[in-house]
């Protein structure tokens, strides 16, 4: 096998399930566009980060001085089909997005890219340089994934591969070493508005467009604030997180579960009790979280939003 192949090899052993490669040049001249019009219609909210190190975003050159070759992988994270259901009666109850019913994929998928460094230093060299990416980098990895044959990026704005659906987790390596690359996926959802008519804000646009200001997983993990009456209203009783519209993606329907049983999965967080979120101290949401997506949240916000849940669930609008 080739470099590039024993690479990828390693990459599925470590328990990604997908694996792809494409070189360091900036992302299209499409997607730039598209960041950039994202950017300045306002439509990234309060994410000021989004604004910061723009050139690095989109070239991830600029993160490793010498980079030649960026490997993208993916991790499916589709919750088991047999997930059993809240057991809980009359207890309003608040739901949580799927992927944070796992533990905080950001170590998790670090530490497995770590390994693949440390297997391609063995193979090709310790001169090598690497830069690793979770999600925390700046860096536009769902249009690198595209390019690097992952999948497609759909109208919900997501990362979709046509066999594993929309659940998919990314991370990158980007190194000095030059590696064969893989040709990118054309985008497939032709004339399909699900996901865009299954979002409950309207957040979605056929233009390809999110409006973070909009969309429930922004209000109720990156938005610090009162949110808005109408928007508090639309959210149902949806605790952390939204899916809405990749459930209602058709490639989801068929899609398989996670694969990787070392991605701690807690079958009892797709539903939390509402009164007992707003009954938690800061000591019991620290050790009944820890190492959860949830954690990163403050307990004020996730108070602030069970106190809406609970409200829509019960009809108490005044």
């Amino acid at each position: 096998m080739s470099l590039t192949e024993d690479i990828k090899t390693k990459a599925l052993d470590l328990g990604f399930d997908l694996v792809g490669i494409t070189d360091a040049a900036p992302i299209d001249t499409a997607d730039v566009k598209l960041l950039t019009r994202w950017l300045e219609a306002g439509r990234a909210g309060r994410m000021n980060y989004m604004h910061r190190n723009f050139q690095k975003r989109i070239s991830p050159a600029q993160l490793l001085k010498g980079a030649q070759s960026v490997i993208c992988l993916g991790l499916n994270y589709n919750p088991p089909q047999t997930q059993p259901k809240s057991t809980v009666t009359n207890t309003p109850i608040g739901k949580v997005a799927a992927y944070a019913q796992y533990e905080d994929y950001h170590q998790f998928i670090k530490k497995r890219l770590c390994k693949l460094t440390d297997f391609i230093s063995s193979l090709a060299g310790t001169s090598l340089k690497f830069k690793v990416c979770v999600d925390s980098a700046p860096l536009a990895e769902r249009a690198l994934a595209q390019r690097a044959g992952l999948g497609f990026i759909g109208k919900n704005r997501m990362l979709i591969n046509p066999e594993l659906g929309p659940h998919i987790l990314l991370g990158e390596i980007i190194t000095s070493l030059k590696l064969e690359t893989d040709k990118p996926l054309e985008n497939a959802c032709s004339d399909c508005d699900k996901c865009i008519n299954a979002c409950p804000t309207k957040a979605l646009s056929a233009e390809g467009h999110l409006d973070a200001r909009k969309c429930i997983s922004y209000l109720t993990i990156e938005y610090e604030g009162q949110i808005s009456l109408d928007l508090a209203r639309k959210m149902r009783n949806r605790l952390f997180g939204c899916d809405e519209c990749i459930l209602a993606c058709p490639y989801h329907d068929d899609a398989p579960p996670r694969a990787n049983k070392q991605f701690r999965f807690f079958n009892d967080r797709a539903e939390l009790d509402l009164h007992r979120i707003l009954q938690l101290t800061q000591d019991e949401f620290d050790s009944v979280f820890a190492g959860s997506p949830l954690n990163r949240l403050p307990l004020s916000a996730l108070k602030r939003n069970a106190q809406i849940c609970l409200t829509n669930t019960t009809s108490r609008w005044v």
